[in-house]
């Protein structure tokens, strides 16, 4: 199923430094992310997939070309300095490889914190906190510090500080990446299961088969070059 347009992405590139010392980490690119969308972005370790996830995001601006979310206002607001900030609030989440949670934060805390940040009252954040941990399967642990649980329940209330928001649209990067096989498979059942169930759009950046073949469509990135290659993957 393919729906509108979350994101596009037109001739957007972005280069680190200046004259000699340049460093391009995305060339010029061109991609657009529907909804319902589930994509990997396929390629080793320093073949530009977090910049272009970051450039998705709007957490980092392209150095040539455009990044552009639909559901801002208009063309100009889309392309203005405050588009990714705005397209963010309004329906992205971003899934790193490290949890980051807040060591003296419990779970259910470190969870509705984005919520309570986006001015949710404490007591619907934690509502929507606990929801979504039990949507991942960790409800059990809303109660423990983070230094009280494992690197895969750390990684699944990541999936599900982000979740809570309820975003149309999810990118993970290498959500997997610190994990043991038989974790990192859980942690996809769970993140697959839960972006169904929100209907939100899914696009992981990883250099694992396995995780690749657990999406419709595998995209390929080398040397800050993205291919797009639509392939048949598992339902």
């Amino acid at each position: 199923m393919t729906g509108p347009s979350l994101v596009s992405c037109r001739d957007a590139g972005r280069t680190y430094g200046s004259g000699p010392c340049a460093v391009v980490a995305v060339h010029g690119t061109n991609c657009h992310i529907h909804a319902y969308d589930r994509i990997a972005v396929m390629g080793a370790s320093g073949s530009g997939k977090s910049t272009l996830l970051h450039l998705m995001a709007g957490l980092e601006r392209p150095t040539s070309g455009e990044v552009v979310w639909p559901w801002c206002v208009d063309a100009a607001e889309a392309a203005g300095p405050q588009a990714g900030a705005r397209a963010r609030a309004k329906g992205i989440g971003v899934i790193f490889q490290s949890p980051s949670l807040i060591a003296t934060l419990d779970v259910a805390e470190n969870t509705g914190l984005p919520l309570v940040l986006a001015g949710e009252s404490a007591e619907r954040a934690r509502d929507l906190a606990l929801a979504a941990l039990e949507r991942v399967g960790v409800a059990d642990l809303a109660a423990k510090l983070p230094d009280d649980i494992s690197g895969g329940q750390a990684q699944r209330v990541a999936a599900a500080r982000v979740l809570a928001a309820r975003p149309r649209l999810v990118l993970a990067d290498e959500p997997t990446g610190r994990l043991d096989r038989t974790t990192g498979r859980r942690v996809m059942d769970v993140l697959l299961a839960a972006v169904d169930e929100i209907g939100a759009a899914l696009v992981v950046a990883t250099h694992d088969p396995a995780v690749g073949e657990r999406l419709r469509t595998r995209w390929t990135m080398r040397e800050g070059r993205l291919r797009l290659r639509p392939d048949a993957g598992a339902p």
